[in-house]
């Protein structure tokens, strides 16, 4: 079952249980995979669907951020809860324990040896685990591996 049918599922449940968070998230997701198919870029693979969830979680996380630091909870809770309906839909994320001997494995491959080759281990990385971890993460150990 693709993404697609998957969200129009929950979007039905969601309906029916009357879950306002969830509605608002599965249609920013059914509206999101729309103006992906028009936008004339072909078919939305399975690789183009995970970087569309994370891109929705992403937006929802650091909308959620700033509503915090304006002390407005009320919004980022609304913000923090439509990102874990969409997170629903990716998979497990891995932690910064289980990602650091991938990314052992990664610079060893590479060659890398000094922060300058961060981009080459960063390129490499990204599509190895995508949609397993965000790029942020994924970063983070690679500076403190390199650096």
């Amino acid at each position: 079952m693709n993404l697609e049918k998957k969200v129009l599922e929950e979007l039905k449940n969601a309906m029916r249980a009357k879950d306002r968070v969830a509605l608002e998230a599965l249609r920013a997701i059914k509206s999101a995979i729309l103006l992906e198919k028009t936008s004339g870029k072909g078919e939305l693979t399975e690789e183009g669907e995970l970087k569309l969830l994370q891109k929705l979680v992403k937006q929802r996380k650091e909308s959620a951020q700033i509503y915090r630091q304006q002390n407005r909870s009320d919004l980022a809770e609304v913000e923090e809860g439509q990102a874990a309906v969409i997170e629903k839909f990716l998979p497990k994320q891995l932690s910064e324990e289980e990602l650091e001997p991938v990314i052992k494995k990664i610079i060893g491959e590479t060659g890398a040896s000094t922060i300058k080759d961060m981009g080459r281990v960063m390129g490499t990385a990204a599509k190895q685990l995508a949609g397993k971890a965000d790029n942020r993460t994924i970063s983070t150990i690679v500076k403190r591996l390199l650096g």
